[in-house]
């Protein structure tokens, strides 16, 4: 196989396929029905030509019939008034006008003819073609459905190219928030280190809140102490979240009466 052969298989191979996944088999079909009524009624075109044509014989035909009726009338007058040359005379053309007949009946026996399996394919056609419609319906509706539900099941199943590109996203998205989330944690240790100068703090607040978190380790230790000296007392201060309104008290040390 030559090159250039080789080339047109692939060619026509992958055009074949390309086809396959634009055509939607919908519309071939509804292409395929209008076909076939394009085709219906050129039939019906061509039967009305034909029923045309015959008509125009049966008229011709009648006209004939009219005047070899006269010829026969012409030639008995004649006859009567002792004219044989003028009785012979239409008898001929009489003769003449027989043929004619007969040449125009044959071509209206042909006619007929013609009209008749013209009609009578059109009549299959056109029950082949309703009938194709109404295939064709279903056909349709099927695949519709069955679009429908293959697209649910791939919804369904996140392998649609919606639900890869929505879960890409997501996943980009969740990525994003952890790095922010880990930047604003590692920004805020760097801060309270002293690492960082936050530029927008007041001058001085680097102390503040050295000093902030020296004095809750001092509350913690003494909240302890005191735990620890309630516990061997047997006795405990109530706590201050207890009650309705024991929110109210809390941070503020024990309540005394």
């Amino acid at each position: 196989m030559s090159n250039t052969s080789r080339m047109r298989d692939i060619f026509r191979i992958k055009t074949s396929k390309a086809l396959d996944h634009l055509e939607d088999p919908r519309e071939a079909l509804d292409d395929s029905y209008d076909q076939q009524v394009r085709m219906l009624h050129q039939v019906r075109q061509g039967l009305a030509e034909i029923a045309t044509a015959r008509k125009r014989i049966e008229l011709q035909g009648q006209e004939m019939g009219a005047r070899y009726a006269k010829l026969a009338q012409q030639a008995q007058e004649a006859l009567n008034q002792g004219r044989e040359d003028l009785a012979r005379t239409a008898l001929q053309r009489r003769s003449l006008l027989e043929a004619q007949v007969a040449t125009l009946r044959e071509q209206h026996a042909n006619l007929q003819k013609q009209q008749s399996q013209l009609q009578e394919n059109e009549r299959r056609l056109a029950e082949r073609i309703e009938a194709f419609r109404v295939e064709k319906e279903t056909m349709k509706a099927t695949y519709t459905a069955s679009q429908a539900q293959a697209r649910a099941n791939e919804v369904a199943a996140g392998i649609s190219t919606q639900m890869n590109d929505a879960g890409a996203s997501l996943n980009r998205a969740k990525d994003k928030i952890a790095q922010m989330q880990a930047r604003a944690a590692a920004t805020e240790e760097l801060i309270a280190n002293g690492t960082l100068n936050d530029l927008t703090a007041p001058a001085d607040s680097d102390l503040d809140r050295q000093l902030s978190a020296g004095m809750t380790r001092a509350d913690v230790e003494r909240q302890l102490e005191a735990m620890k000296k309630a516990g061997q007392g047997g006795s405990g201060a109530p706590d201050p979240g207890d009650g309705q309104d024991g929110w109210l008290s809390i941070g503020r040390g024990p309540v005394t009466s």
